[in-house]
């Protein structure tokens, strides 16, 4: 891979954006190679958790603007697509994706954010849907930016272009914990192996169902928890767990 770097530490998968030329511009060379390793370690599922973190000063600066200034629309309609294709085949994976950032997370970099299961920041950390301050509003950013911080603060980051601290955006839902800049790595991989100890047949099935009922009716909602927990409970998974915790041991998956 050119623009990518893929380690497995253990049950934990990382996957490094690697153009700190361009401060991890996603091209769509970058973004179709994306799509293939997310695939790749979807299939596989040699790991449990991924983290997604960005090689020099910065984590992402969002889309390459290069591909997008003077370019027929169809060019720049199938470089979001690509772009659309990265964001699926995360949400669709079993393993839950971590997003470790520092320096700045902007534009689509900042959708990469949101589009992560979890994010941990360095403390120094910034983040921004600037799209209007180039004349081309953050549309796609927006799409996950706001489904995580909610309709105020989106609006307000979408139309203003400023930057957020990562303390506001732990506040506001966009990171789940901010830690000192020197602890970033550390703290994330900590978090995720916290989560890689369980099993991935656990952690696939969770994150489908957290995601199919996140925006349903609230019965609606329970009604389809029941059914999906009274099924799993039958899993050999379930009964290991379950077993194990009478047991008093850990359990084998």
């Amino acid at each position: 891979m050119k623009n990518l770097i893929f380690e497995e530490n253990g049950r934990v998968g990382v996957i490094t954006l690697n153009r700190p030329e361009t401060r991890n511009a996603l091209s769509m060379e970058l973004l179709m190679e994306l799509e293939d390793l997310v695939s790749k370690i979807s299939a596989e599922k040699r790991v449990r958790v991924v983290v997604i973190k960005g090689a020099g000063k910065v984590f992402s600066s969002g889309h390459d603007l290069k591909e997008i200034l003077n370019q027929h629309p169809v060019n720049v309609e199938k470089l979001f697509e690509q772009c659309y294709k990265v964001m699926w085949a995360i949400r669709n994976a079993p393993q839950p994706y971590i997003a470790q950032v520092h320096g700045v997370a902007t534009a689509a970099g900042c959708q990469l954010v949101a589009a992560c299961d979890m994010a941990v920041a360095a403390k120094s950390a910034l983040f921004a849907t600037p799209g209007v301050k180039i004349g081309l509003f953050c549309y796609t950013p927006t799409v996950f930016v706001s489904r995580a911080v909610g309709r105020k603060k989106a609006f307000e980051m979408g139309f203003t272009g400023e930057f957020i601290t990562a303390d506001e955006a732990l506040r506001f839902g966009l990171v789940n914990k901010v830690v000192e800049d020197e602890e970033l790595e550390s703290e994330t991989m900590k978090l995720a192996e916290k989560i890689a100890k369980y099993s991935l047949n656990v952690l696939e099935s969770g994150k489908k169902f957290f995601y199919k009922q996140i925006f349903m009716e609230d019965f609606q909602a329970l009604a389809y928890a029941t059914e999906a927990i009274s099924l799993y409970s039958s899993t050999d998974d379930a009964k290991e767990g379950i077993s194990a915790f009478f047991e008093k041991r850990e359990p084998k998956w």
